[in-house]
């Protein structure tokens, strides 16, 4: 009994598919009508689709220091005092590179360099939002119109910047690792313009290795600077203690007691002194100048973008095809659920 309800039940099922897909053929010119339709669709979009310009940029990130001599140096060194920055700080590791990269303020500072875009030599900024027609769009604007960063930094630059960031980073820049063993990062800038995606990758990864470079040496810079300023100092009074001390000591040179060459003792020993000291620093200051080399340059660039730059630009056949395709699997499910709907309500 229950092969027989089976069979029954696998028959319904053929039956009802003949007639989906008899119902199916005599709605075939619609279906064909409608894909058509979207496969023009989508070829017009693709030909009406703005030509982008991808470039590309790669660096690595210069692993942490672990110390080696250099750190035995700066030990030895600390003993005296002087903290010559020997050791690396965490703050910029690799992962903070990735979002620092991202961060407002490189890439506004990268925004206010100058570059040739077109002919025509501007900030980046300004380029950017002739570029992307927002100067078109502003002279219809009291509020915007005439605005320009060349002007004194206001609120309302500040707000157009914050919007040209968010621009950036949500549809146009992307940053990633494309080897994690090597480190190797990868930096990608979409733009309309060839010129301005090279110069703007260029200029936001130079940003960003002053940055990194300058927080990496400001402990080993400010130690060469406070003994550079040291040793100037010391070199003075020392030179002003050595012509003393030569004076004093051609007036006492017919004087025979202790108590009258006293001056000269006590200037000798000043002279000794201060050149001990002067010696010791400048010991320490080119420890200070081995130390600040050997933590810079901290990013390497392997490969810049090139022009002419490769073109991103969607394929009208591609679009072509998919619009096709979508137009007819949806037409297909509409007219599907719609005998579902009527047979539905028949019963």
């Amino acid at each position: 009994m229950e092969q027989y309800n089976d069979e029954i039940q696998l028959k319904d099922i053929l039956i009802k598919l003949s007639e989906y897909k008899a119902y199916l053929l005599k709605k075939k010119i619609t279906i064909i009508s409608i894909s058509f339709f979207c496969l023009v669709l989508g070829i017009v979009i693709g030909m009406r689709s703005e030509i982008k310009y991808n470039a590309d940029l790669t660096f690595v990130v210069e692993g942490e220091k672990k110390g080696g001599s250099l750190g035995a140096m700066s030990g030895i060194a600390s003993q005296f005092g002087f903290d010559l920055g020997g050791n690396s700080s965490a703050t910029f590791s690799q992962q903070n590179i990735l979002e620092l990269l991202k961060s407002r303020g490189v890439v506004k500072a990268a925004l206010m360099q100058n570059a040739q875009v077109n002919g025509k030599d501007d900030l980046l900024i300004e380029h950017y939002l002739e570029i992307n027609k927002f100067k078109e769009n502003w002279e219809k604007s009291e509020s915007f119109n005439g605005v320009s960063f060349h002007d004194e930094n206001t609120f309302q630059h500040d707000s157009i910047s914050g919007v040209i960031w968010s621009k950036i980073i949500e549809k146009n820049l992307l940053i990633e690792l494309k080897n994690d063993e090597a480190n190797i990062i990868n930096l990608s800038y979409k733009s309309a313009n060839a010129n301005y995606a090279k110069y703007f990758v260029e200029s936001l990864i130079e940003q960003m290795s002053k940055m990194y470079v300058e927080h990496q040496t400001a402990q080993a810079s400010n130690t060469l600077d406070f003994l550079q300023n040291r040793a100037d100092s010391v070199f003075s009074e020392l030179e002003i203690a050595e012509h003393e001390f030569a004076k004093v000591k051609d007036i006492n040179q017919r004087i025979v007691k202790a108590s009258g060459r006293l001056k000269e003792l006590q200037l000798m020993r000043r002279v000794e002194v201060l050149n001990a000291m002067y010696l010791e620093i400048v010991k320490n200051l080119e420890l200070s100048k081995i130390t600040l080399l050997n933590q810079t340059p901290i990013i390497n660039i392997i490969d810049t973008p090139t022009l002419p730059l490769k073109e991103d630009k969607k394929s009208k056949t591609l679009l072509g095809v998919l619009g096709g395709f979508l137009g007819g699997f949806l037409s297909i499910c509409f007219f599907i659920f719609r005998k579902l709907f009527k047979d539905a309500l028949a019963e």
